[in-house]
């Protein structure tokens, strides 16, 4: 890994190096909160998180959990795991966050669940948090991983990262 030293976790955390290529989704029992605006946009205990190598889980929520007037967003991009997804524009009140979510209305194979889930980057809301702690959110503007207490990194996103 050179200049990328695998940190190692402590009792209760996980190493996003441990994390598979391709990606798992996985339940999460946590209760997980998103606000902007002011307001809760989002409160649900129905989340599912996807864990990548190198990358802070991303959180999908159903889209029933949010609040938030949920509009299309321009742009697009691809997974090579998960397929097409779409941008979406979250906006709660005078808060207004363009292209700040995106979903896979129709995920590739082995990614079934996580259609009609909705996925925000953390750093483009008020404040996000895991049962109870707030997320820092991924350095970068691409992966929008999630970082709490319990994942140790060093994590891919931010500058001189992209070619781990």
């Amino acid at each position: 890994m050179g200049n990328r030293r695998r940190v190692e976790p402590g009792p209760g955390q996980e190493s996003v190096w441990d994390y598979p290529r391709p990606p798992r989704v996985e339940p999460v029992a946590d209760r997980v909160r998103i606000e902007l605006g002011g307001r809760v946009i989002a409160d649900t205990t129905d989340a599912l998180r996807v864990l990548e190598t190198s990358h802070p889980p991303v959180y999908y929520l159903p889209r029933e959990a949010f609040t938030a007037e949920l509009t299309p967003a321009p742009g697009a991009s691809f997974c090579e795991f998960k397929g097409a997804a779409r941008y979406l524009t979250l906006t709660a009140g005078d808060a207004r966050a363009e292209g700040a979510a995106w979903t896979y209305p129709s995920p590739s194979r082995g990614y079934e669940s996580l259609a009609g889930r909705i996925a925000v980057y953390p750093s483009r809301m008020d404040r996000c948090e895991v049962a109870g702690e707030t997320v820092t959110p991924q350095e970068g503007d691409f992966y929008g991983g999630w970082i709490t207490a319990k994942v140790v990194g060093p994590f891919k996103g931010g500058a001189g990262t992209f070619g781990w």
